[in-house]
């Protein structure tokens, strides 16, 4: 009887031992939500005046980390703003000049010159949400975005 019950508890030991080193044991990783598996790329927001700022709409997934890059060619100061999508979504970092940025929140950004900006997050909050050139009524100057 000692045999069978010093197997059973060996048994049950087992996978115990395997996940000892407290590592956490999901889809996606030690990272969790931040690992590459999580990570998509979405295409590039235009700044130029007259030029439309995406190509198609975004429809995101909560819960996925992506990044995006936007460019302005500097035909213009222009901006972006779309506070309410900013406050769907978790900022990880913002990359200027290969400077990294992790800021707690973010209302606008605005490009005075030429430059290319990256920006990584993770969307959380599920509805419609939106990024315009301010004061902007035409579609072109307007990029809708899902989050599912």
């Amino acid at each position: 009887m000692k045999s069978i019950l010093a197997t059973i508890g060996i048994a049950a030991l087992i996978p115990a031992l395997a996940l000892a080193d407290g590592a956490p044991r999901d889809q996606w990783g030690r990272a969790g939500i931040l690992s590459s598996a999580n990570k998509a790329d979405l295409p590039p927001v235009t700044l130029s005046s007259g030029m439309p700022l995406s190509e198609a709409p975004w429809v995101l997934t909560s819960g996925t980390y992506y990044e995006f890059e936007i460019e302005g060619d500097g035909s213009a100061e222009l901006a972006l703003e779309g506070s309410e999508f900013f406050r769907a979504i978790w900022i990880d970092e913002i990359v200027v000049n290969d400077l990294e940025i992790r800021p707690l929140g973010l209302n606008s950004i605005e490009f005075d010159d030429a430059g290319t900006m990256e920006i990584g997050f993770v969307a959380i909050k599920p509805g419609q949400y939106f990024l315009r050139i301010p004061g902007s009524t035409g579609e072109t100057q307007r990029l809708d975005i899902t989050i599912e």
